[in-house]
C-alpha cells in the first residue's frame, strides 16, 4: 500500500449573518482552511486484520477513504428477515455457517427484521455479507462506536477468528484503542502520530466460570433454536464472565440398556453479544470432564450443521452418528427433544488430551 500525501481543501465562500460574525467574535481572517496528512500504510507481506486508529479530527477516514474508497462496507436492509437480504445465490448452508462464524448463532433471531436487531447483532451482521462478498479487502468505518465497550471487545475477538477463517482482509477504522488487542491485528497504523506497527498486540485472556444454578433459563431461552421448555429433571449451568452470566447449559440423564450412566447435553445456549469466541465449547468441555473423569458417558446431538462442524473439529468430540433416526426411549418429553424429523449429529466426549482449550 502506497505513501499517502493528502490535502484537504476547505474555502469559505459568501459568508451568512452568523458566519459573519463569527469571524468577528473570534478574530478570523483567513477564509481558507486546509488540512494535510501525511504517512506510509506498510502492512506485512500476509495479513489479515488491519487497524486505522486514532482520535477523532485526525484524518482516519479520509485516509481510509483515499487508500481502500473501493472495499468501504455499505449495505442496505429492506426485507422482513434478516436472512432474506443476503444474495439468493447463497447456498443456506454456506449462509448460515458464516452467520454462526461471526457470532450471530441464534436462528431465532436470524427471522427478525435489520433494524430490530441490536447494535452487536448488527455489527455481525454486516460482517457476515462482508464476508460473503467476492472482493479482496473489507473496510469498517466507525468500527464498534456504537456498542457497549464489553460487547465491542467480545465482537471484536469473534471478527478476527472469523476472518481469519474465512481467508479475507478486514481493515477497521476507529477511534477506540480498547479493541486492539481483542483484534490481535497485523498492523495498526496511528493516525494520531502517523505511525504504522506490526503484530505486537495479543489479547487478554477471557475468565470462564461455571455454576450449577437453576433459575436462569428465562434469560437464555428466546436465543436457542428450539422452543422447547427445560426437562424437569434436568441439571442447569451458568457460565459467568465476572458478574455477567453468558452462557447456559442443561444437561439430562438418559436410560440406556448398556450405558449406565448416560449423560446429554439437553440445552446449550450463548448470549448474542459473546457468541463466536468458543464459550459453548469451552463450557461442554468443563462440564464434560467433570462426567468424564466420573467414568460416566457425556455427550450431544445437535441438528445445527455449523455447531456440528466445529465439533468435528475438536479432538475432544467423537461423532457417533448422523442423520434423522432417533432412539425411542419410551419417554414422551425426551422422544420430543430428541425429534427424528430433524436431520441430527449425536458426540459423545473422550477428551485426547489432558485439559480443554482456553477460551
Amino acid at each position: 500500500m502506497p505513501h499517502f500525501d493528502i490535502v484537504k481543501h476547505n474555502e469559505i465562500g459568501a459568508k451568512s449573518f452568523r458566519v459573519a460574525q463569527l469571524y468577528d467574535q473570534f478574530d478570523i481572517s483567513e477564509d481558507k482552511f486546509d488540512e494535510r496528512f501525511t504517512g506510509e500504510i506498510t502492512p506485512p507481506e500476509s495479513w489479515n486484520i488491519g487497524v486505522i486508529v486514532g482520535k477523532s479530527g485526525t484524518g482516519k477516514t479520509t485516509i481510509a477513504r483515499e487508500l481502500f474508497g473501493e472495499y468501504f462496507a455499505k449495505f442496505k436492509y429492506k426485507a422482513a428477515c434478516v436472512v432474506d437480504d443476503f444474495d439468493k445465490s447463497i447456498p443456506a448452508a454456506d449462509l448460515f455457517g458464516v452467520l454462526s462464524s461471526v457470532g450471530f448463532a441464534s436462528p431465532p433471531s436470524w427471522l427478525k427484521p435489520y433494524e430490530v436487531l441490536s447494535n452487536g447483532e448488527k455489527m455481525r451482521v454486516d460482517l457476515a455479507r462482508a464476508i460473503l462478498q467476492n472482493q479482496e479487502i473489507i473496510i469498517f468505518d466507525e468500527y464498534t462506536s456504537v456498542v457497549d465497550r464489553e460487547v465491542a471487545q467480545i465482537g471484536s475477538l469473534a471478527l478476527q477468528k472469523s476472518v481469519r477463517r474465512a481467508g479475507k482482509k478486514f481493515i477497521a477504522v476507529t477511534c477506540h484503542y480498547d479493541v486492539l488487542e481483542w483484534m490481535e491485528p497485523d498492523w495498526v497504523f496511528s493516525t494520531d502520530e502517523m505511525t504504522m506497527t506490526r503484530g505486537s498486540l495479543r489479547r487478554p485472556k477471557i475468565n470462564l466460570e461455571v455454576r450449577e444454578i437453576k433459575g436462569l433459563w428465562e434469560m437464555f431461552r428466546r436465543y436457542h433454536y428450539l422452543s422447547h421448555d427445560l426437562n424437569r429433571s434436568a441439571r442447569e449451568f451458568v457460565a459467568f464472565i465476572g458478574d455477567h452470566p453468558v452462557a447456559f447449559c442443561a444437561i439430562i440423564n438418559l436410560p440406556h440398556p448398556d450405558i449406565h450412566p448416560m449423560h446429554k447435553i439437553h440445552r446449550i445456549v450463548v448470549l448474542p453479544d459473546y457468541q463466536g469466541i468458543g464459550i459453548a465449547s469451552r463450557m461442554m468441555e468443563l462440564i464434560g470432564d467433570d462426567h468424564v473423569n466420573k467414568g460416566e458417558y457425556f455427550g450431544i446431538t445437535t441438528s445445527l450443521n455449523g455447531f456440528a462442524k466445529s465439533m468435528m473439529r475438536n479432538k475432544n468430540w467423537q461423532l457417533r452418528r448422523a442423520g434423522r433416526t432417533a432412539p425411542n426411549v419410551g419417554i414422551k418429553t425426551l422422544n420430543k427433544s430428541l425429534s427424528a424429523s430433524r436431520n441430527t449429529y449425536s458426540f459423545r466426549y473422550l477428551p485426547k488430551r489432558e485439559g480443554a482449550a482456553n477460551v
